[in-house]
């Protein structure tokens, strides 16, 4: 499914950026005197060429005096207001990756870098902020005819002045793709995609942004030298991303959604046998869209459902699952022949998980003009299915990049061994391989995923999370385009350990180390996440507490929760990418010196569940030296759990490990005889996770009075620990 947006991309680093030590998160910028040397595969394309300008401070400050190569000798100036902006005019739709701004003492503290294909409409390519004057050199991905420096704010009451103006880049294929009909052509093992007549390869990414950032995105996407994105729905909001695809010469797989998809099988269970209200629906709502976009020139073909006949399997089995299965592809047929009567221009495809679901294809829905397929670590293994099932129709594959979570094996904590960047964009490449390996039967791609989230599968799958370009946004666009374009490169962080990786204390440090190295030797900034997916199920990367103990070694605090932990390392190096490293960390409760008195001791309490979840939730269970078993109570205030130490012991310390269900409010209590109790500690502010209470008193019996619940649930305890 498509995921939300992450948050905006950062500010722009400088070119001239001072070393970094190796912790450091921010950094001063080192203003230069001249522009540095363009990367060797890097055209200067703005030199010499029509410059104008919203204004200009006289005669000798014209705007062709920013294009003219001096760097030092000649200058444009505005007027001394706010708003005022320089083009260039290049000849040509050009493929853009470089401007380099060479400020005179009156800089623009804030400005935009913008494209336009016809000098009138203008799409952002970078924005600065709280820039310093100097030189800014700046990687940029797009396209376009025309490049503006758009000036925001004045860095004081002069105005906006350039010695030099330079854009980089070289004048690719942005041409958009031929209009006309799409077709599937040829004849058995011989296929191929059309439009207007002119052969057409899918090459795409699956799109992930929110249609309000298209225009912010659209060009990079054309810039990698892809021809096309895939989304997995299509309504209303569709028109703004579609207008905005043809305007970057992208064309778009209009996905339709049908319950239940995504494969784990989103979005509820639909019986196919006999819910017709919901197929007529379905129906009706397609043909709508179908018949809106049908000219649209960015449409290249409509797709039916994602992965439902794998999902069917969560919602039935046996013979109704089969019985489902059959319903389901011969309802996708009913929509290809729906879709058909409306746009003849257009073909029909239908997405699943696995080529097992083509059977039901092949043998329900002959309307359809193509398969389509999500597949990661087994795409090289669908041309040899293909061949072995005997079908007679071409396929694109809608999904496909490195192993995901659920096909990698488990690490040493248990939990999947997410690929190295470098594993990864081999992932992508040979991916891409496959594909174009068989020859008339696979039209193409749609590479996952085009996406901004900054998140667990933001960082497994996103060739650009939270706008930054990875190792895998490289490999994409070499398959592509057979290059990078000599662009700037993402650091390559190798041998990345955690110490000790199965034994973090809550609370306490462990050790990250790694070697980073960056192709072109920029100087690397860090930061360091933790993700408590596997812990807590949130997906977020949170920022950690570190310091940088030199060497490529980092200090970090592990979180109070206690669980299997991932540890992201991210190193940035100023020109828009990122190598992103992660490792599992399991945090466990801090130890405690001295003898547990309460290790297997009999335990008693006021309550326990019998049967709900993990349970039965015995008393016993939080005495067993265990960290997987745990006492639960009923759901209700109070309750109490107390252990029998056998004789009067010397108490000093206890440590309660909590499950999710925590005490806000108890009291620990001791007694000779069970019976007489007086109080040694309490609190009104319990947060979970793991309580380590100093005591000093001596007593046969410890009981925990809990008198307020942290959630709905009742009072749950891993382990209470009690030392001498």
């Amino acid at each position: 499914m498509p995921r939300p947006p992450s948050p905006p991309r950062p500010a722009p680093r400088r070119a001239g950026a001072t070393l970094l030590a190796l912790g450091a998160l921010l950094a001063s910028s080192l203003t230069v005197a001249t522009a540095p040397n363009a990367q060797a595969a890097d055209t200067l394309l703005s030199q010499g060429r029509p410059a104008t300008a919203s204004s200009q401070e006289g005669d000798g400050f014209a705007p062709s005096a920013a294009v003219d190569g001096n760097l030092t000798g000649t200058r444009w100036a505005s007027r001394w207001s706010d708003q005022q902006w320089l083009q260039v005019d290049l000849g040509q739709a050009s493929n853009i990756s470089r401007v380099v701004l060479t400020w005179e003492s009156a800089y623009g503290k804030d400005y935009e870098i913008q494209a336009s294909d016809n000098g009138t409409d203008w799409r952002p390519l970078r924005k600065v902020t709280g820039g310093d004057g100097g030189t800014d050199d700046l990687t940029v991905s797009g396209a376009g005819r025309y490049v503006r420096m758009q000036g925001l704010a004045r860095s004081g009451g002069y105005g906006y002045s350039l010695w030099e103006f330079q854009v980089y880049g070289s004048a690719g294929d942005t041409t958009p793709p031929a209009s006309g009909a799409v077709k599937v052509q040829g004849t058995q093992g011989d296929w191929r995609l059309t439009v207007g007549g002119q052969p057409y390869t899918v090459k795409g990414v699956t799109w992930g942004p929110a249609i309000s950032e298209a225009p912010k995105y659209l060009p990079d996407v054309r810039a990698m030298g892809a021809n096309t994105i895939r989304t997995w729905g299509t309504d209303a909001s569709s028109r703004a991303l579609l207008d905005s695809a043809a305007a970057n010469g992208i064309r778009v797989i209009n996905g339709f959604w049908l319950q239940p998809g995504g494969g784990p099988g989103a979005g509820g269970c639909v019986n196919y046998v006999t819910d017709t209200a919901y197929k007529s629906n379905a129906l009706t709502e397609f043909a709508k869209w179908v018949d809106a976009y049908k000219g649209h020139p960015a449409t290249l073909m409509w797709n039916v459902g994602n992965e439902s006949v794998l999902g069917l399997q969560n919602c039935y089995s046996g013979t109704e699952l089969e019985a489902q299965r059959n319903a389901y592809t011969g309802f996708v047929n009913d929509v290809a022949r729906k879709i058909h009567g409306i746009d003849p221009d257009h073909p029909v495809t239908s997405t699943d998980a696995w080529t097992g679901a083509w059977p039901y294809y092949k043998r329900n829905a002959p309307d359809l003009d193509l398969y389509a397929m999500n597949s990661y670590s087994n795409v090289c293994k669908v041309r040899q299915d293909w061949i072995d099932g005997g079908y007679t129709k071409p396929y694109i594959v809608t999904e496909t990049g490195p192993p995901g979570e659920w096909e990698v094996p488990d690490d040493a904590n248990g939990i999947p061994d997410e690929p190295t960047d470098v594993q990864k964009a081999d992932g992508y490449t040979a991916a891409w391989n496959c594909v174009t390996g068989h020859r008339g039967v696979a039209l193409g791609a749609t590479l996952f995923h085009y996406g901004t989230e900054h998140d667990f599968g933001g960082v497994w799958f996103n060739l650009v999370p939270d706008g930054l370009k990875r190792l895998s946004y490289y490999a994409v666009k070499r398959a592509y385009t057979g290059s990078t374009g000599g662009a700037n490169t993402p650091p390559v962080i190798s041998g990345m350990t955690v110490s000790p990786a199965s034994s973090a204390a809550a609370g306490g440090e462990f050790t990250v180390r790694a070697d980073v190295r960056d192709p072109e030797g920029d100087p690397l900034r860090y930061k360091v996440f933790l993700s408590g997916n596997y812990a807590s199920g949130d997906k977020r990367l949170v920022e950690a507490q570190w310091r940088s103990t030199g060497n490529g070694t980092f200090a970090v605090s592990a979180p109070q929760k206690l669980g299997v932990w991932k540890v992201y390392l991210q190193a940035e190096d100023g020109h828009g990418n990122a190598g992103i490293e992660t490792e599992s960390v399991r945090v466990v409760a801090p130890p405690v010196t001295g003898t547990n008195l309460a290790l297997n001791r009999p335990a008693t309490a006021s309550s326990f569940q019998q049967s709900y979840g993990d349970c039965p939730c015995a008393p016993g269970l939080a005495v067993d030296g265990r960290a997987e078993t745990r006492w639960a109570s009923d759901w209700s205030d109070p309750q109490w759990l107390q252990v029998d130490l056998g004789a009067p012991k010397a108490l000093r310390t206890l440590q309660l490990v909590w499950d999710p269900a925590y005490a806000r409010s108890y009291e620990v209590r001791v007694s000779d005889d069970g019976t007489n109790w007086r109080p040694v500690y309490s609190t009104a502010a319990g947060d979970g996770d793991v309580d380590t209470v100093d005591v000093s008193a001596t007593a046969r019996y410890v009981r925990l009075q809990l008198t307020q619940r942290g959630t709905g649930w009742g009072y749950s305890l891993h382990e209470l620990g009690i030392y001498s």
